[in-house]
């Protein structure tokens, strides 16, 4: 599979560059899928590294989760500028996958509405995958997904709805084949996901759910979930190097 994977994303630029809001909030799995193809990883700290380079990357740029929310701007300003880099990076239809807040930045982007949902959405569970044609994510049905989020987005005009939960209706976006927004957190690795009960333990607390229950959980979960993340980006990275 490695050896078809290399062949069929050889026009990209071998280096992928990501954001990060949150240092233990990383590309995780998918990590190790994009060392297996060759690509190498290079990181930019939100808030403490220029994000101009990532955002104005020719190649793919992901852009990851963290706790704060796209309208903190005040309290967080580097926001607005990593914003405006993004308009025009989804302008140029620059290659560009958002997870968790990466998705909601790329929602309020686009001109979405994005703002704290009913309730949080903490856990593992199932998503409710659209029925359309070629959906990228079509490899995840059935499967447990991680989900760690409070706010939520309306979906951006133009969008294809990818996938929904039975809490929050707007799991997962695309726009063409080089867009990609994904709210749940299709990057977790079991072997790190101690860093996640630690570094979250006061929101983990604070809706009353088990820390033992989840870390159970991901070990019966993530595994499943890495062999299935690697075949959407797979997918992902086939049909980007098809319109390169």
């Amino acid at each position: 599979m490695t050896q078809s994977m290399n062949s069929s994303t050889n026009t990209l630029p071998k280096t992928v560059y990501a954001i990060q809001h949150l240092a233990f909030e990383d590309l995780g799995s998918l990590e190790h899928v994009f060392d297996q193809l060759g690509y190498r990883v290079r990181y930019f700290e939100a808030g403490v590294d220029d994000l101009r380079p990532a955002l104005n990357y020719d190649g793919l740029t992901i852009i990851l989760g963290g706790p704060i929310g796209v309208y903190e701007s005040e309290d967080y300003p580097f926001l607005l500028d990593e914003i405006t880099g993004l308009k025009q990076r989804l302008h140029d239809h620059k290659p560009t996958i958002g997870i968790c807040l990466g998705a909601q930045l790329i929602a309020h982007a686009l001109g979405a509405k994005v703002y704290a949902g009913h309730q949080k959405e903490i856990g593992w569970s199932q998503l409710q995958i659209s029925a359309v044609d070629h959906n990228p994510l079509s490899a995840l049905n059935g499967i447990e997904v991680l989900h760690w989020h409070g706010d939520t987005f309306d979906l951006p005009e133009n969008a294809v709805l990818l996938a929904s939960s039975e809490i929050y209706p707007n799991q997962a976006f695309a726009i063409g084949s080089k867009i990609l927004a994904l709210q749940f957190h299709i990057e977790i690795c079991q072997l790190d996901f101690e860093k996640w009960l630690i570094g979250h333990t006061g929101e983990i607390r604070q809706v009353g759910l088990s820390i033992p229950q989840l870390r159970q959980n991901n070990l019966q979960y993530a595994a499943a979930l890495e062999t299935q993340a690697a075949l959407v980006l797979q997918d992902f990275l086939a049909k980007l190097s098809s319109v390169q």
